[in-house]
């Protein structure tokens, strides 16, 4: 059974942020994500990890102006001393949690843009990145967003995530694999995961439709679990999902999946 991390921007919303990581604790959890570490000092994070003894999995770097609809700079020409700015601050921040990758959400194309000019910056973006990452002892993964939910979003599929990877041509640049966004977009999910396994460093979940917890929609995640075991998946699952109603109400596909 792969290991799940808790998404803290989306379970136990019930509670303030610092105080789902013990909720988290409680309901069985070993690790934990969320969005963005960066309105808290990373050392009073880090206390609650340590106090419940939590593996700090993931987070993402800073993605603009997140409460105005941004989704990501990557992609963004005028905004390149921030995106690289915000490396630096990742790195400061993952050092101090433990965290050993970021992810870098490549933003919402602006209408009419040169979509190829945005690519190129995306893909220098990406090297950078990848390369300042390594350095710090951090792995980079990129995420492709399904464009129903987030329309106009740059990175949206299997393919063209890996013909960027090529481009970029780092080693250390990998893919993370939303299973609710790509079963959206593409579908063959369990096919894309193997066959691309050692460019996945890290998978999250939601069942569809709905982005509700596993059970609820069309994902056969029983299947999906004892696959990821298969074909010998090491990262965690995040779980990154809109419990249908209330956090400790939607845990019993954990329970019924023997993840707890």
């Amino acid at each position: 059974m792969p290991r799940f991390a808790a998404n803290l921007s989306m379970l136990f919303t019930e509670q303030d942020f610092l105080d789902r990581f013990e909720a988290a604790a409680k309901a069985g959890f070993s690790g934990v994500e969320y969005l963005f570490p960066y309105d808290y000092a990373a050392d009073e994070i880090k206390a609650r990890l340590e106090a419940n003894d939590l593996t700090q999995v993931l987070f993402n770097l800073p993605a603009g102006d997140w409460a105005g609809g941004e989704r990501g700079i990557a992609i963004l020409p005028e905004r390149v001393e921030e995106f690289r700015a915000g490396v630096d601050q990742a790195i400061a921040y993952a050092k101090v949690l433990g965290n050993t990758q970021v992810n870098c959400l490549a933003g919402i194309a602006p209408k009419n843009a040169d979509l190829g000019k945005l690519e190129i910056t995306l893909i220098e973006n990406l090297r950078y990145a990848a390369e300042k990452l390594e350095e710090a002892g951090i792995r980079l993964v990129m995420e492709m967003i399904n464009t129903r939910d987030i329309p106009r979003f740059f990175l949206n599929n299997t393919s063209q995530a890996l013909e960027i990877r090529d481009k970029v041509g780092h080693p250390n640049l990998f893919l993370q694999y939303d299973i609710y966004h790509m079963q959206i977009m593409e579908g063959d999910l369990a096919r894309t995961m193997e066959s691309n396994l050692a460019a996945i460093n890290h998978v999250q979940l939601a069942d569809n439709p709905g982005r509700n917890e596993p059970g609820t929609g069309e994902i056969n995640y029983r299947f999906l679990f004892e696959h990821l075991d298969r074909i010998g998946y090491q990262g965690w699952v995040g779980c990154e999902y809109k419990p249908a109603t209330t956090t400790e109400a939607g845990l019993g596909w954990m329970k019924a999946h023997n993840a707890i």
